[in-house]
């Protein structure tokens, strides 16, 4: 296994070297690190991703999901540039999948400290505490929250994503290492609406045996998350969006949303646009999912979309999302199941956690972090068998866990011997 990590380690450095990007500092410089987090000049940011892009560097959330496009940034902690995010374990497997991530961090000596808050009723609502702390921190990693059938309320995932106005849902399904896919090479961006649509929880009995639910699509909201996909395939090198709609039947809702898509397509031209019935788009997404670069979808059907997407790429735990808007970004699994069957078992995969965090550094612009530890996480993947039973494994999430961080650790222990050695070569070459 020693001898396996070690050939792991020289690989992932090849291919960091490979994807490197000037002004960024490399893994290999991560514990040197003096400047602020950010580790490139702004002003740089948006020329870093493309290349990246084109070199086959799968980066699960571009630089279109960064504190620019808001002026969003959290607040600094006290002790230098260290950022404080809001942790909510949430239930089910949350708290055990936020323990992993929380270690994972430990290890690659992640600048950012948690303000964790545990919601033990999370069916009265957001407790005033964390609605303050939100507010102040302004980026959130999240567990999942459990809705029961047959609640009347408002569910504590939509008072956050609505309350906070975090509009754009963003999942990037895209083939991990090592992972058997129901498909090869699928690389979709989801771009799903987060704030309406059936959403809206606007439902009442006109009579006895009767129920008329509300389905509110506004031409704002709608321009709004079309500009986002679109902007986001402009600045990350993709080449086609895809409407999906059922405008054929519901032709005033639907078809509002599908006129404010051509309408934002057309001030794209060098971007392809298609527009895609909601069925025919489920059916050609199992058959031939290739066909898709970045799907702009409302949102419920963002919400079936996406978990068949997230599970042709291999499986619903392994895939992040972000939600974004000019009120913050909050981080968490793609598919938002609690898994309360396995709760306490210590079996959950916490991969897609893992890689949510990923997706808080790459916002925070903190590259060289994002890198080392998704290059760990496709290590386990690539080159060991430990798989949690999600994915036909028998390894616990303590197991997964401590797997990634012995790829951190060597890694960070071979490539400080590269650091000494270049240091030796320099000092006789002087």
């Amino acid at each position: 296994m020693q001898a396996l990590r070690q050939v792991a380690a020289q690989s992932l450095r090849a291919a960091r070297s490979l994807r490197h990007r000037p002004g960024i500092a490399t893994a290999s410089s991560r514990r040197r690190l003096t400047a602020s987090p950010t580790n490139a000049p702004r002003s740089d940011a948006r020329a870093l991703v493309a290349p990246a892009l084109l070199e086959g560097s799968h980066i699960l959330s571009p630089t279109s999901i960064d504190g620019d496009v808001y002026n969003v940034y959290p607040a600094a902690t006290p002790y230098g540039d260290s950022k404080i995010v809001t942790l909510l374990p949430g239930e089910g497997i949350g708290p055990e999948c936020m323990r992993s991530l929380v270690a994972v961090f430990e290890a690659a000596e992640v600048p950012i400290e948690f303000d964790t808050y545990d919601i033990a009723e999370p069916e009265k609502g957001l407790p005033p505490e964390v609605v303050n702390a939100i507010n102040r921190n302004r980026l959130v990693m999240k567990g999942p929250f459990h809705t029961p059938y047959g609640f009347r309320g408002t569910s504590l995932n939509i008072l956050l994503r609505r309350g906070f106005d975090l509009y754009a849902n963003v999942v990037h399904v895209y083939p991990i290492p090592g992972v058997k896919a129901k498909h090869d090479n699928v690389d979709i961006v989801f771009v799903r609406e987060n704030t309406e649509g059936e959403y809206s929880g606007l439902e009442h009995s006109a009579v006895d045996g009767v129920v008329e639910s509300l389905k509110i699509v506004t031409e704002e909201r709608s321009t709004r998350i079309a500009e986002y996909a679109f902007r986001y395939a402009m600045r990350n090198n993709r080449k086609k969006v895809t409407a999906v709609h059922k405008a054929n039947i519901l032709k005033s809702a639907d078809g509002l949303f599908l006129e404010c898509a051509k309408g934002v397509a057309a001030k794209y031209p060098f971007i392809e646009f298609e527009n895609m019935i909601v069925d025919a788009t489920c059916m050609r997404l199992v058959n031939n999912p290739q066909q898709f670069d970045v799907v702009l979808l409302p949102n419920l059907y963002g919400n079936i979309i996406g978990s068949i997407g997230t599970s042709l790429g291999g499986g619903t735990g392994l895939f992040p999302g972000a939600n974004l808007g000019p009120g913050g970004a909050m981080f968490e699994q793609a598919v938002r199941h609690a898994g309360r069957g396995i709760a306490g078992k210590g079996i959950a995969n916490p991969t897609a956690t893992i890689l949510a965090g990923v997706m808080l550094l790459r916002y925070l612009k903190m590259f060289d972090h994002a890198d080392f530890i998704q290059d760990a996480v496709h290590a386990v993947y690539e080159l060991t068998d430990v798989r949690t039973p999600d994915l036909g494994g028998t390894a616990s999430t303590e197991a997964f866990t401590a797997a990634v961080i012995d790829f951190l650790d060597e890694m960070d222990a071979d490539e400080e011997c590269d650091d000494e050695d270049e240091d030796e070569e320099d000092k006789h070459g002087s």
